[in-house]
């Protein structure tokens, strides 16, 4: 029988208030308290501060602080990416960033999601869906991106969108749900 943790990480159903969890979200929080509190720090301590939580850090990647998770230990940035400040993931599954990839301020990445059903949803249970964001995108400061959504390689998604669904590589979307205003750019 899995533990509530082992159903979050799988995507499944849980309920959050477990102990197992709430250890979790507990020594998160309190890295997050060290982590934001070097605000002004050279990357090099962010680096060695993000590779003590984060599932997978590239090199020369740089998260600004303010910086808001859940676990952190799902979270894996790829090599070169930037993160501007107040970025928040709700990371209760898998969130891959990858390298090259820019990311403007006060953006927010969610995996967290509720069931649909009332009935359900009054239980407790929450489960999550991975977000996937390729290499080389640029997402515009107050994007939202939600649970499940892929963005491709070479995106380019506009300040304020509110992405609901998959962007293709190299398209750019902007607006509230976000749609495709450029296709592809050849290049």
């Amino acid at each position: 029988m899995k533990t509530e943790l082992e159903k979050m990480l799988a995507g499944e159903l849980y309920h959050a208030g477990c102990p197992e969890i709430q250890a979790e979200l507990a020594a998160c929080a309190a890295w997050m308290a060290r982590y934001n509190a070097a605000q002004g720090a050279t990357a090099d301590v962010w680096g060695t501060l993000l590779r003590e939580r984060l599932g997978g850090v590239g090199e020369g990647a740089i998260l600004r602080p303010p910086f808001y998770c859940d676990y952190g230990s799902n979270i894996h940035l790829g090599k070169n990416v930037f993160i501007n400040y107040n970025c928040v993931i709700l990371d209760v599954v898998r969130v891959t960033i990858g390298e090259e990839t820019r990311i403007g301020p006060a953006v927010q990445i969610y995996t967290a999601d509720h069931p649909r059903d009332p009935a359900v949803r009054r239980s407790g249970l929450e489960s999550g869906i991975p977000v996937t964001i390729g290499s080389n995108v640029w997402i515009g400061g107050g994007a939202i991106i939600l649970p499940g959504v892929t963005i491709g390689d070479d995106a380019i998604v506009g300040a304020g969108s509110v992405v609901t669904r998959d962007v293709p590589a190299g398209a750019t979307v902007a607006g509230n749900p976000a749609r495709i205003v450029a296709p592809k750019v050849n290049g």
